[in-house]
């Protein structure tokens, strides 16, 4: 037969142990879960109004129209199609994941783009902004030209 006794400061040190460990593991879980952070940690995401829209975009370098040229309610999808698909690993590259945001109504505010390198007396580079809650959410910078593009909020490299 095997007795092993505990002392009451042996089961005291091990619940705080426990305590904390959860407590971290909690904290991480809900940042990452609730909150969606561009990968560098450092852009403003706030966007519930139209300053905060203006400054979340100026801190990629874009200069853009002040009314927007387009406001929508969308919906993200319950399931990802191919488009919505690619669409994300655009978002994913740039720290935004919109399968947390399955099924969520969210606003796609578009804005005309007046500095994109090659393109400034032209009318044809849009960047849009998706946001939830007053936070943006994901978006992208495209041209609205036949054969055009789409890319993350940075500027790219010349």
């Amino acid at each position: 037969m095997f007795i092993y006794t505990v002392k009451s400061k042996q089961i005291r040190a091990i619940l705080i142990i426990l305590f904390v460990v959860l407590t971290v593991a909690t904290l991480v879980f809900l940042s990452k879960d609730s909150e969606n952070v561009s990968k560098d940690n450092t852009a403003n995401l706030n966007a519930a109004d139209s300053a905060e829209r203006m400054s979340f975009v100026s801190q990629f370098g874009w200069e853009v129209s002040e009314e927007p040229t387009e406001v929508r309610e969308i919906i993200i999808p319950e399931t990802f199609d191919e488009v919505y698909t690619k669409y994300n690993e655009i978002q994913l590259s740039q720290g935004f994941d919109l399968s947390l945001f399955k099924g969520v109504r969210a606003k796609k505010w578009t804005y005309a783009v007046k500095n994109y390198a090659g393109y400034e007396d032209k009318d044809c580079i849009r960047i849009n902004i998706l946001v939830y809650e007053g936070k943006v959410i994901g978006g992208d910078v495209c041209s609205v030209e036949l054969n055009g593009f789409m890319h993350g909020f940075s500027k790219p490299e010349n």
